[in-house]
């Protein structure tokens, strides 16, 4: 089992960026992926974004993509979320997962998730 803790969620106005971290705890197999995926008040929870733990192949959803980056760096275990130019539909709580990963549907969620990091984006 992993666990995930994630941080570096705030307060910001629109426009403005932030990077998510997420630091993974416990074993990391070839076949995992971490990624990100938000809830919003009122809403369910959505995919915004994965990475492929080992070649680092990464998928985003579409209203994100151009605008939010997902990286991870190995040897600290640790996955990050740049995200720029953000907009106030994107206040949520940001939840890092982790898990085995699907490679018929790159949104489905692993086993793993943090307790999540507040992003709101003012206008």
């Amino acid at each position: 089992q992993v666990r995930l803790v994630e941080s570096g969620g705030g307060l910001v106005q629109a426009g403005d960026s932030l990077r998510l971290s997420c630091v993974v705890s416990g074993l990391i197999f070839s076949n995992y992926a971490v990624g990100w995926f938000r809830q919003a008040p009122g809403k369910e929870r959505e995919f915004v974004a994965v990475i492929s733990w080992s070649a680092g192949s990464t998928y985003y959803a579409e209203s994100v993509k151009g605008r939010f980056t997902i990286s991870r760096d190995s040897a600290k275990k640790t996955v990050y979320l740049q995200m720029n130019s953000l907009k106030p539909e994107d206040t949520a709580v940001y939840y890092c997962n982790a898990g085995v990963r699907q490679k018929s549907d790159p949104t489905r969620p692993g086993g793993s998730w943090g307790q999540g990091t507040q992003v709101t984006v003012s206008s």
